[in-house]
C-alpha cells in the first residue's frame, strides 16, 4: 500500500509541476525602503509629472508633506519573478480623494506586470493634481495573487 501511495503522490507532484501550479513563489527580499522620493524639480504645476529613475533617492520616513509634486512610496526587491506569472496588485488606500467629477475614491488599484530583469520594484504615488493632495492616512499594499508581499502606512500632512 505504501508503494501505491508514493506512486500517486509522485504522479500528483508531476502533474502540478507540468501544469504550472507549482511555479516559483514571488517573495520579498531584504528590507523595504520607504518615504518621500527626492526631486530637483521645483514649482510643480497641476498635471505635471516628473519622470524619474528607479534608483531615485528616498528620504526615509512615513511623514509626507501634503503639497503638489510630492512623490512618496516604497522600493523593494522581489525574487521568483517570472514574465508569464500573474501581475502584482498595487493597492493604494486613501483618506478619500475626490476627483473633479465629484466621485470619491477611497482606493486605487493598479496591476503591474512582473519584470524579472528589474533589480527593484517601486510602488509610489505622486501628487500631480491639486485634488489628489489629501491629508490623512494613506496605506500602500503589494499583493501577488492573494498573498500580501509588502505594506506601508504614510501620514500625509
Amino acid at each position: 500500500m505504501a508503494l501505491r501511495t508514493s506512486f500517486f503522490t509522485a504522479a500528483a507532484l508531476a502533474l502540478a509541476l507540468s501544469s504550472g501550479l507549482a511555479l516559483g513563489e514571488v517573495t520579498l527580499e531584504g528590507p523595504i525602503e520607504f518615504g518621500v522620493f527626492e526631486s530637483q524639480h521645483r514649482d510643480p504645476q497641476p498635471g505635471e509629472r516628473v519622470i524619474s529613475r528607479s534608483d531615485q533617492r528616498i528620504q526615509p520616513g512615513s511623514q509626507v508633506p501634503a503639497k503638489l509634486g510630492t512623490k512618496f512610496g516604497m522600493r523593494y526587491r522581489l525574487s521568483g519573478k517570472r514574465t508569464d506569472d500573474m501581475p502584482l496588485t498595487l493597492l493604494y488606500l486613501t483618506p478619500g480623494v475626490v476627483t473633479p467629477d465629484g466621485k470619491r475614491h477611497d482606493k486605487f488599484e493598479v496591476q503591474q506586470k512582473l519584470v524579472p530583469e528589474a533589480p527593484v520594484d517601486v510602488m509610489a504615488f505622486e501628487f500631480s493634481e491639486s485634488h489628489e493632495v489629501v491629508p490623512g492616512q494613506w496605506y500602500f499594499m503589494v499583493f501577488h495573487g492573494d498573498r500580501k508581499l509588502a505594506e506601508q502606512r504614510f501620514d500625509v500632512r
